[in-house]
């Protein structure tokens, strides 16, 4: 169950930007937290991706 609170925290999902556009099946999603009072902007980060086997960007979706 997810914890309800009014905090500055917020969970976000982290979605791979190059995997879209190559075509193939599947899509490479990370979960994580921000604190939106800090970083009001979305977020980038790099993590790996297991369909590509690679590196890759990943940019914060609604």
């Amino acid at each position: 169950m997810a914890k309800k609170s009014k905090g500055n925290r917020i969970q976000v999902i982290l979605e791979c930007t190059e995997h879209k556009d190559s075509g193939l099946s599947g899509t490479s999603r990370y979960m994580t937290y921000k604190n939106r009072k800090n970083t009001t902007e979305r977020i980038e980060l790099k993590k790996y991706n297991p369909i590509m086997k690679k590196v890759t960007v990943h940019k914060e979706i609604k």
